[in-house]
């Protein structure tokens, strides 16, 4: 993978921050967006700008054959076995509590299970949460390993035939745990539950193949993926998807209303109420084209190999603390100086052109599972490179002398 060919390819990493040329490490909160993928929304705006399902006119028809267009694209990304089984979202936000909305609060009551990790993110915790309360299900979490990893064993402990969902993070936020999903899916369809996978952090990242996994619903957000932010997608099986109500009524997605009942369009436009994101579904059309042509292996292989190097070139610092396992760990790495809060570590760094993220990650009880309020964590992506690596290795010296702890 020619590394320095695809950096030219995304304007915003040839700028100067600070003084100092720009080292994004923050990729794990958003991606930068490649000239393919900005030309493409610009191209939509410029040439087809239309809404879609309803004009017969020539723009109409045109927005409408690339919306679809990038439905079909994302359903041969994931591998599902219809473009009726990808329902457009605004992220992986929405595709989450829509699942918890629609299909979780109706098949869930008083004394069923609801089965995560303490390792997930808010947006695959709270949902959840809030199913509990409203049904009487019991949550309940798989251990984890001291370094925040999940053994099997527990899996099956904790999955029981009074589970009914089982949700879990492909790739931690965090911790960078690359989670066994395809083994969680077997336990949890083997004790009747369904499987729900955030897959946020993982489809950037690697080769996502939902029928392989088996999973029951898998979301993403593109805007991680060098697509517009508020796009993204919700796959799931189609006989479960064809058994949910829709959580949104309003436009486009009725198919007869009268006045005091209404049926609703097939899948998947029953879920899209009202005018779709058009132009980021086009985006991430263009992104999904951008990454298959650079090979998702590749990235795959690329980001270990810097997420490797860069867990060893920290682990030289002096007081330096590295959260999760050092084996296979996604491209990011999550730390902190002893005796300097992770804001004021961002905060330095930034002045050197550094951009890392500091905070709890949208993960409290993580942090508290960890027994920190807060982290620093530089996340990479397929324009990150080993001298981005030691930037940020330099930048951690320099902040350990601002503050008086000497270099180590």
């Amino acid at each position: 993978m020619n590394v320095q060919a695809i950096r030219e390819q995304f304007p915003i990493l040839h700028q100067s921050v600070n003084g100092h040329p720009l080292v994004y490490l923050d990729s794990a909160a958003t991606s930068q967006k490649p000239r393919s993928v900005i030309d493409a929304v610009s191209r939509y705006y410029e040439h087809d700008n239309a809404n879609v399902h309803r004009g017969v006119h020539t723009l109409g028809s045109r927005a409408t054959d690339a919306y679809e267009g990038a439905r079909e694209k994302v359903a041969k990304f994931l591998n599902a076995a219809s473009p009726q089984e990808i329902i457009f979202t605004r992220g992986t936000t929405t595709a989450l509590n829509l699942v918890a909305s629609s299909y979780a609060r109706a098949n869930c009551g008083e004394g069923d299970e609801i089965v995560i990790t303490q390792m997930e993110h808010h947006s695959n915790f709270i949902p959840w949460q809030q199913v509990a309360k409203a049904t009487g299900a019991k949550l309940k979490f798989i251990p984890l390993e001291q370094d925040g990893s999940i053994k099997l064993e527990n899996v099956e402990a904790t999955i029981t035939e009074r589970t009914k969902v089982v949700s879990v993070m492909y790739v931690s936020n965090v911790l960078g745990v690359v989670n066994p999903i395809k083994e969680i899916t077997e336990i949890a369809h083997r004790n009747g539950a369904i499987m729900v996978v955030d897959g946020a952090q993982s489809t950037p990242h690697m080769k996502v193949d939902v029928r392989d996994l088996d999973c029951d619903f898998y979301a993403f957000s593109g805007h991680k993926m060098c697509a517009p932010t508020g796009i993204g997608a919700l796959f799931g099986k189609k006989a479960l998807l064809e058994a949910m109500e829709p959580i949104e009524f309003g436009g486009e997605m009725i198919d007869f209303v009268d006045l005091y009942d209404s049926t609703w369009k097939e899948l998947p436009w029953k879920f899209e109420g009202g005018t779709p994101i058009i132009a980021g579904a086009v985006g991430l059309g263009a992104a999904i084209d951008f990454l298959n042509e650079v090979g998702l292996d590749a990235i795959e292989q690329h980001e270990h190999k810097l997420a490797a190097y860069a867990y060893d070139r920290l682990s030289t610092i002096d007081g330096i603390s590295i959260f999760g396992p050092k084996q296979n760990r996604a491209g990011l790495v999550t730390f902190n100086l002893n005796d300097v809060h992770p804001h004021d570590v961002a905060t330095v760094l930034d002045t050197k052109g550094i951009a890392v993220r500091a905070g709890h990650h949208c993960c409290q009880p993580l942090m508290r599972y960890l027994n920190v309020s807060s982290t620093a964590r530089a996340s990479f992506y397929l324009y990150n490179t080993e001298e981005d690596v030691d930037r940020l290795v330099d930048g951690l010296l320099q902040t350990k002398e601002f503050f008086g702890h000497g270099i180590g």
